[in-house]
């Protein structure tokens, strides 16, 4: 059974809200944007993620809950892998569906940082997401490594159906459109080994991005982050 969750991001939207940006203008119409959400209650942030058994292991194929993602990179060097951490989280519509409004209202400026903010809020619920799971995994025991989302460098796109469906995305809203989209548009999916005694993985999803050393929203790597309580 999935562990499903609403959670309440009001506090990151007061904090968000206030953050120094580059300038007056842009911080007036983050301002406006943020009361903009919390006034037409444009986030319903929630999450949603399963510890799914590991059926078998071989030439990197991962069978579990009766799917199978080739995802030879989750495969540790050391310790044993036994589950697959597959987890959702969503931000709702409501919020992509005003910013196109605001679009077409000649309102650029506001879009702009309406869509901004929903993307750093979306940033904070998978960062829930992600402590949520740490603590299920220690109370079994486990520790976790390595973290993939479809279309990463080892996991491939047409995968992002089967990590949706182990994460019972369905429980929070969350689907995949014809063209492998997740929907609604603001949610991610991720997926990462659990199991006994696994070693930091040596790798990142965020390896051989481009932007990786200039990216506002990076972090390090769940790899290293969620092996021992208190990790940041």
């Amino acid at each position: 059974m999935a562990s499903v969750s609403r959670i309440d991001v009001r506090r990151e939207l007061d904090r968000l809200a206030s953050m120094p940006v580059r300038s007056a203008a842009q911080a007036r119409m983050r301002r406006e944007a943020a009361a903009m959400i919390a006034a037409e209650h444009l986030v319903e942030a929630a999450a949603s993620f399963r510890f799914v058994d590991l059926d078998s292991c071989e030439d990197g194929q991962l069978r579990a809950g009766g799917k199978i993602l080739y995802a030879p990179r989750l495969i540790p060097e050391e310790g044993r892998l036994t589950a697959l951490a597959c987890g959702t989280a969503t931000i709702g519509d409501a919020l992509e569906r005003r910013v196109s409004a605001l679009f077409a209202e000649r309102r650029p400026a506001l879009a702009l940082a309406l869509d901004d903010l929903g993307n750093q809020l979306l940033f904070e619920v998978s960062r829930r997401l992600q402590d949520r799971m740490l603590g299920h995994a220690l109370k079994r025991n486990l520790t976790m490594a390595g973290e993939l989302r479809a279309g990463d460098p080892g996991l491939d796109l047409s995968y992002q159906p089967v990590v949706v469906q182990l994460a019972d995305g369905a429980a929070i809203g969350v689907g995949v459109s014809a063209g492998l989209a997740l929907t609604p548009l603001k949610s991610m999916a991720t997926v990462m080994g659990a199991g006994v005694d696994l070693p930091p993985a040596a790798w990142s999803r965020c390896d051989e991005c481009p932007s990786s050393q200039k990216c506002k929203l990076a972090r390090p790597q769940a790899a290293t982050a969620l092996q021992q309580p208190g990790a940041p």
